[in-house]
């Protein structure tokens, strides 16, 4: 097999250029790969942490469970807890979106769960929040806008027993 090379300290910060590029041009792989390389090097580095995050949710729609599994274990090394709850909220609003792209006959329902745990960590973070800094209610009214444009998008029945319980 092969051996990775390891990059060097210096060319961190373009690396970390390079890895947003590629996932502005819908690259999420080569951006994975990117801060996997910067993750060698300094496992704690908090630029490439979140990035990584996003370049795994931006590939749910291939690899949804193993990919939530990997963002979800990344959480912890992210420093601060408004930003832990931050990119949680982004891995439940990522997986409700994806639940809704596959559409089957619970998918609705599914991203429904997804979209309300979402919505309450961004309300979370939002508590926390630095001063200027809106980003959690820019991405709770996205998950409103989102049920109010899919109709599909409701909470699961109640049954005699109590309501369905959805999966992870």
């Amino acid at each position: 097999m092969f051996e990775l090379k390891k990059i060097t300290a210096e060319s961190i910060p373009a690396a970390l250029d390079k890895a947003m590029r590629y996932r502005l041009l819908n690259e999420p792989m080569e951006a994975e790969s990117i801060c996997l390389d910067v993750l060698a090097l300094e496992p704690e580095n908090q630029k490439a942490l979140p990035m990584l995050i996003l370049s795994l949710t931006d590939q749910f729609d291939r690899h949804l469970g193993e990919h939530v599994r990997r963002a979800q274990s990344l959480l912890d090394r992210i420093d601060g807890e408004f930003e832990r709850l931050y990119y949680q909220g982004i891995i439940y609003e990522r997986q409700a979106k994806e639940h809704v792209r596959r559409a089957n006959p619970r998918s609705g329902h599914i991203a429904y769960d997804f979209l309300r745990r979402a919505m309450d960590t961004y309300a979370a973070a939002d508590e926390l929040s630095p001063s200027g800094n809106d980003d959690p209610v820019l991405r709770w009214n996205a998950c409103v806008r989102i049920i109010e444009a899919y109709p599909e998008i409701e909470p699961a029945p109640e049954t005699p027993m109590g309501p369905i319980l959805l999966g992870d």
